[in-house]
């Protein structure tokens, strides 16, 4: 996994990746349809006008690279949303990621497994953020720019799981890991990230997880035509939600195109919810990490699955600002301190 710290102007920072881009030879795969580059031309419009800022990023990697910036956006905003045509392009549109946010006593935790492909393993990045005007964020991701998971100096996590949409019902707006990046960057809190949230045009299926310092956490089934916050349930004095890759919700339901096609997306949400209840107390960092390591179920064992593994693990202390992560599937690598963040707001 990559480690890299991007601070000052959007368009600066993204020159910054293009020369790190040019350095290591890396070349993008700009195989997009018809379809697709409608679909990205129309959302990129969307995605300047409420996350300029994010596009003159862009913008500098591929001035910098020497590719059309229209169809580069238009590649990034295709991931994780209509990118079918799956032999010529990357990533593969499968997930199978589990997250989660749990508050007890005052502490507030958040764990996620990102389960996916492995050859995108060797190019996932964890990065820290440090934009002229915007919060400071680290954003974990398989992709660049956009990404799975995150938390930023408010004490304020996002994270996306993808839900199998059919291909008529996409629709220009944001997907799911842009969603994550502006809220890292623009929200302060879960109510300030739903609000925002709720007003974006949303490109196809995902839940989005939202938690803060304070104990307010929700997960947002997300739809092109329709939103539903979905609230924590309590469990043992304490609060918990999860998201999995279906909608948890019956009125939501119909919207998934996956057929239970998901990688036990129902096994690993009981895995989690029923372990709050028999095993997470104590040190909750170690009981979590013993969570995602798939101590108390399923939840990470792809064994019978050659080409699809978890390929990073995180937890987050909500409060510190510190990450712990596993790089790797969590059975075989530890799970190492991340204080880059809590290390920038500090001032150290």
């Amino acid at each position: 996994m990559y480690h890299l710290r991007l601070k000052g102007e959007h368009y600066q920072m993204g020159v910054k990746r293009g020369k790190i881009f040019q350095k290591c030879n890396i070349t993008f795969p700009l195989h997009l349809d018809d379809f697709q580059m409608k679909y990205g031309r129309e959302s990129e419009r969307i995605l300047k006008g409420y996350f300029p800022e994010v596009c003159e990023e862009i913008r500098g990697i591929s001035d910098t690279i020497g590719v059309d910036y229209i169809t580069f956006a238009s590649w990034l905003l295709c991931m994780g949303c209509c990118m079918y045509n799956l032999e010529d392009n990357i990533p593969v549109e499968i997930r199978g990621c589990t997250a989660f946010a749990y508050s007890k006593d005052g502490k507030v935790i958040y764990g996620r497994n990102n389960d996916l492909p492995p050859y995108l393993k060797s190019g996932s990045k964890s990065e820290i953020y440090s934009p002229s005007n915007g919060n400071k964020f680290n954003i974990t991701t398989s992709s660049f720019i956009n990404g799975e998971e995150g938390l930023n100096e408010h004490g304020l996590a996002v994270a996306m799981t993808f839900v199998m949409t059919s291909l008529e019902k996409i629709r220009a707006g944001f997907n799911s890991c842009f969603i994550v990046r502006y809220l890292l960057e623009k929200a302060d809190s879960t109510d300030n990230a739903i609000s925002m949230l709720m007003e974006l045009p949303i490109a196809s299926n995902c839940n989005i997880l939202i938690a803060d310092k304070s104990g307010k956490m929700v997960v947002i089934e997300c739809t092109p035509f329709t939103k539903r916050i979905r609230e924590a349930e309590n469990v043992d004095g304490g609060k918990i939600v999860c998201t999995v890759n279906n909608f948890t919700s019956d009125e939501m339901k119909l919207h998934d195109a996956a057929n239970g096609d998901d990688y036990h997306a129902t096994k690993r949400y009981h895995t989690v919810m029923d372990s709050f209840h028999a095993h997470i107390n104590g040190n909750l960092i170690e009981a979590t990490e013993q969570l995602l390591k798939g101590a108390y179920g399923f939840i990470c064992q792809y064994d019978d699955e050659p080409d699809f593994e978890t390929v990073w693990s995180s937890v987050f202390d909500l409060e510190s600002l510190i990450i712990y992560r596993a790089e790797g599937d969590p059975r075989k690598k530890k799970f190492l301190v991340d204080s880059r963040l809590h290390d920038i707001v500090q001032g150290k």
